[in-house]
């Protein structure tokens, strides 16, 4: 049965700008009841509760600062949601980095941020609070989640974990006891701020020059954030727990890892 996002409430990290932003703004154009913004940014999320309370009214989003790699701050968040809407149902694990320059922090915010997300849904907000039968937990991995390039190993390894957590956290064991579904979705090339500035985002010379290589031969074309977050909602609406989606040129399509057993008698 499809999922409907009527009346709903949802958190969504980073969803200040780029393919949060427009998730968040199509949750509310699908009739949620209200959607908190949690990002770092303070300026930015600012502006962007201005900019959806002004379409959608003032009393249908807020937002919390919030660094997702900090448990207590994140859980913040979902307290400010609890007593602004009364529920939470649904939980979209947004916020990244793309930049191996910096990639103690990237770990942090990739990695971690997601985990306590997923544990604070799962565990302990979205069990307890959401309003129908079943809940939602969407992480955004990448399609460097499922298929690495050398430019960025570090990105391409948390984004890795992101896939390996969503097929752990959404298995038939946990959403049975949870009613929570907890699904990835991968986006590929995306027009957004996270990859605007791409130059010098990783660890030298010789990763920027795989890089530069890697961007001459892509034969795909960059997809509008807008378009991802289509596609995204399209999967919160159909797609079993524990299931990875990928997000790329306007479609989507689920990636199935093959089984281990499979592999060894193909051997």
């Amino acid at each position: 049965m499809e999922f409907s996002l009527a009346d709903k409430v949802a958190i969504v990290t980073g969803g200040s700008s780029g393919i949060g932003f427009c998730v968040a703004r199509e949750l509310l154009n699908n009739g949620a009841r209200g959607v908190t913004i949690a990002d770092v940014n303070v300026e930015l999320g600012q502006a962007t509760l201005e900019k959806l309370s002004a379409e959608f009214g003032s009393n249908k989003c807020t937002f919390c600062p919030t660094d997702v790699a900090d448990f207590k701050q994140f859980e913040n968040a979902f307290i400010s949601t609890l007593s602004t809407f009364g529920n939470i149902d649904i939980l979209i694990n947004n916020a990244g980095i793309c930049d191996d320059s910096i990639w103690e922090k990237e770990i942090d915010v990739n990695i971690k941020g997601t985990i306590n997300g997923v544990l604070l849904g799962l565990e302990n907000y979205i069990i307890k609070n959401k309003s129908g039968q079943e809940g939602i937990i969407i992480n955004l991995s990448s399609i460097r989640g499922v298929q690495p390039s050398g430019d960025r190993p570090v990105y391409a390894a948390t984004k890795f974990a992101i896939h390996g957590m969503t097929l752990a956290w959404g298995s038939e064991d946990h959403y049975s006891r949870t009613n929570i579904k907890v699904i990835a979705v991968c986006p590929g090339s995306t027009s957004t701020p996270l990859i605007a500035n791409p130059a010098n985002t990783n660890l030298g010379q010789p990763y920027e020059k795989i890089r530069k290589k890697n961007k001459a031969s892509s034969n795909l074309s960059d997809q509008t954030p807008e378009q991802c977050a289509l596609l995204i909602i399209d999967v919160m609406k159909t797609a079993k727990s524990g299931t990875v989606w990928i997000a790329e040129s306007a479609e989507k399509y689920q990636y199935i890892m093959p089984s281990r057993l499979d592999m060894k008698t193909i051997i």
